[in-house]
This record gives structure tokens, sequence and C-alpha cells, in this order.
């Protein structure tokens, strides 16, 4: 006699999809493809297939080119995919097309992203900036669809509700979004009254920043002997954390981690979190932690550096931290003591091992807070 089998599959059977466009030629793309799958799976979503592809030109109505979509069309109607994630952002139309073509959910990296600062928001107001960025990009997606249609709520590995009119839901998320902006305003005084205490002292405030699980909340743990977490995934870190920075017994100054900047961070994700990126404007000393173990380590800084300048803050003193260096080899450590020249002040260190940690102490121990920004 045998007996029945049931399937036990939750997830929406799933089909990963890297893409290398005109505009990434330049960067190591296994690690960009390495950065894309690390999403996924911090997101937790099981993949069942993953396909990569090099694009020489970008299809506007459905992002990838013909022959690459009869390719796509075709593995997924062999295979059963119910939800394909794309690596780039894409537009309305293209999701709205290549839904219909697949025949299966899509998600691009905006939603990917969106997604796991959700899953990793602990506090009331990281919360709240995670929605209204959710809200946002959901808006914007409704402002590109046809009367009487709306966006979808599913979320990656999920069935969500069903279609509404788009005036109704246009609506509702305008109100919505009204609401947790007053509340954001007011967790924003909070902070507000809180920093100006701290700007009451005459104690410096560094802030460390940087890419993605490039060490940061690590590096605060190593130099304030704090349990911040520190874990090997991307966007681990979503709040603001503040500590006391002694060296050599003597209260040095005040230190910041904050959230992690990627490429292609979604725009609504840089408003959202716009107050807890305010700490930025008001350091006097920014500790920029580099991945030097990414090969894709010089693209990291441009993006951070970008981020910077559209803050308006390239100015501000900085000293980096190429972190990471017990991953390479005596060679690319020579290597990187060479090309980080350009980037000084800097040194080379591994919070996991405490090595050149010290050069770091030694700078800040030294480290005097311009005349200027005393009175700030």
């Amino acid at each position: 006699m045998t007996r029945e089998t049931f399937s036990t599959r939750i997830n929406p059977k799933a089909l990963i999809v890297g893409i290398q466009t005109p505009e990434n030629y330049s960067i190591d793309i296994e690690s960009y493809f390495e950065e894309f799958r690390n999403l996924v799976e911090t997101n937790g979503i099981v993949y069942d297939h993953e396909v990569y592809m090099k694009l020489r030109s970008i299809e506007p109505s459905t992002f990838i080119t013909k022959g690459k979509l009869t390719e796509l069309i075709c593995l997924c109607e062999k295979e059963n995919i119910e939800e394909v994630v794309f690596s780039e952002v894409l537009n309305t139309q293209q999701v709205k097309n290549l839904k219909k073509l697949l025949k299966v959910s899509v998600f691009d990296r905006t939603e990917l992203i969106l997604e796991i600062f959700e899953k990793n928001a602990l506090s009331a107001e990281g919360k709240l900036q995670v929605e209204l960025a959710w809200l946002q990009h959901k808006k914007a997606r409704l402002a590109g669809r046809g009367i009487g249609m709306s966006q979808q709520a599913g979320h990656i590995g999920g069935r969500g509700p069903g279609e509404t009119q788009k005036e109704k839901e246009t609506q509702h998320i305008e109100l919505h979004i009204l609401k947790i902006k007053k509340n954001l305003e007011r967790l924003s005084q909070v902070r507000a009254t809180q920093r100006k205490q701290r700007l009451g002292t005459s104690t410096p405030r560094f802030c460390i920043i940087g890419y993605t699980n490039a060490g940061k909340s690590s590096l605060l743990n190593a130099l304030t002997k704090s349990d911040v977490l520190a874990e090997n995934k991307l966007f681990a870190t979503l709040d603001t954390t503040t500590r006391e920075l002694f060296i050599d017994g003597k209260k040095k100054a005040l230190i910041s981690d904050t959230v992690g900047f990627i490429q292609q961070l979604p725009h609504s994700l840089i408003e959202a979190f716009k107050s807890t990126l305010d700490e930025l404007v008001y350091a006097h000393l920014l500790i920029h932690v580099v991945d030097s173990s990414n090969k894709n380590w010089q693209q990291h800084i441009r993006v951070v550096t970008t981020l910077l300048k559209e803050m308006g803050l390239e100015q501000k003193p900085l000293f980096t931290v190429f972190n990471k260096i017990d991953l390479l080899s005596e060679e690319e450590k020579q290597k990187l003591l060479v090309q980080a020249q350009e980037h000084a002040p800097f040194c080379l260190a591994s919070t996991l091992s405490d090595a050149g940690l010290q050069d770091l102490l030694s700078y800040l121990s030294s480290w005097t807070m311009p005349q200027e920004s005393s009175h700030e």
C-alpha cells in the first residue's frame, strides 16, 4: 500500500534574476551579484532558480531585451515559477508588462530593500520610517497605473490582498502618509531635544558611516566595549546608537553608528530616514568604514561619497577605516595600502582581530575640534 504524499511547500516557487546593465560594466559583476543574493537571503527568500544576464541596452517597456525575455518566459513556464525577483530597479510600467508576459508576481530591487528594512526596524521611529517609505513607493506605483487599477499589496513570498480602485487606494495612502508624518514629526522633536542637550556640551561628536555590512557596528563595539547588534548580514542596523568613547581613561567624544548605505538605495528610504541621517549633519568627524575584502570597495566609497554630497556634507572632516584586512593576503594588503593613499587620513584594520585599531585610536586621541564647530 502506498502512502499518499502531500506538498509541504509554503513559499511560492521563486526565480531570481541578476542583471549586468551598461551602467555597471565597470564594477566586479560577480561581487555585485553576490550582493544581490545576500539581499535575497537576508530577506528570507528561498529561491529555486537563478539566472544572470548581461544587457547591452535597456528595453523601455520591459527593461530586459526581447531575446532575454523570451528565455525567461520559457523558464517560468517550464519550472512553474510563481514569482521573479530582479536585481535592478524597475518602473511601474515595466513591472506591469513583465507580470503580464511572465504570468508571475514581479518584484524589483526597491521592494527587496524595503522589505529588509521593514523586517529589521526595531524602534518605533524606525518602523514608522519604513512604513512611510513603503507607502510612498506604493503611491508612486499607483501613479504609474491606469485608471481603475492599483498596486496589489503583496510581499515577496506572499499572496497579498486583492486590488482596489486606484482613486480610493490613493486617498487612503495619502491620509496614512499624513498621519505617519505627524507621528514622525513628534518623534523628531524628541530626537531634536536630545540632540540639543548633547550640543549643549563641548564634547565632540563622531559618526560612523559606510556601506552596508562594512563592519560599522563591530567598530562601535570595538571602540566602546559595547554590545550593539553586529551581524554578518545587510542592514542589520537601522536605528542610530550613540555611545561614549573613552581613550586612555578619558572621555573623548560621543560616537554614533548609523544605517548603512547601498547602491541604488530607494529614494523613498532616504527621505523617510532623513531625521535619522541628520545625526551626520551635527557630527564633527565622520568615520567611514570600508569593507576592503569586497572587490567593489571603490564603488562602495563612491556610493557613500555621492550620498554625502547630496546631503551637503562633502566638506565634513572624515577618517577612513579599511576594515576586514584579516581576509586579505599580504599581497592584497600592500596593494590596498597604495590605493588607500588617496583616502587619507586612513588606517587598515580588522574589528575582528583589533589589528590596526590602535592607529585609529591614536588619530582620535590627537584629534581636536575645529574652533568654529565647537559653537554649533
